[in-house]
């Protein structure tokens, strides 16, 4: 019998730097599941809490920064599954925002950067980042589900590209 998948959530803050560039804040997993990778702010969604309870808590946690309830855009909805790993499989509402207080901070679970929008680090990102982060970054709504090769770290499947990903 198939483990239900966990729910999880992830924020992509978004800026404008100094030189006119939009950028997004991202950050170095440092524990846990995809540690090393560079991933967006968030994680699981505790008991009694929604998405958006979670998302609010996630990114104070990980980063410092304070972002609101009403400023941010859920624009997706992805579902992993881990076949040969099933405890890892989990559904992800997505959220971004362009409105926040603080400055980033290091935290036990995250180093934070900003990446230039038109320059993301996907080769250091979850496998499935490159497939449909540009879009939501863009603007696009994405709805999308990705089961993860025997490696752990490759897509296999996805139905955002009607089966396997584009090269």
């Amino acid at each position: 019998m198939a483990v239900t998948p966990y729910q999880v959530c992830v924020c992509y803050v978004l800026r404008t730097g100094t030189s006119g560039q939009r950028q997004v804040l991202l950050g170095t997993k440092k524990t846990g599941l995809g540690r090393g990778n560079i991933v967006g702010l968030g994680g699981k969604i505790e008991p009694g809490e929604n998405a958006l309870e979670a998302i609010v808590r996630e990114v104070a946690e990980e980063s410092g920064l304070l972002v609101l309830p009403e400023d941010l855009i859920e624009m997706g909805y992805l579902r992993y599954a881990f076949p040969t790993r099933e405890s890892w499989s989990q559904d992800s509402t997505v959220f971004v925002t362009h409105s926040f207080s603080g400055e980033p901070v290091e935290t036990d679970e995250i180093s934070p950067a900003w990446f230039d929008v038109d320059d993301l680090p996907v080769d250091l990102m979850w496998d499935d980042a490159r497939y449909w982060l540009p879009r939501v970054l863009a603007g696009e709504e994405i709805r999308a589900s990705f089961t993860f090769e025997s490696d752990l770290a490759t897509v296999a499947t996805s139905s955002l590209f009607g089966g396997t990903p584009p090269e």
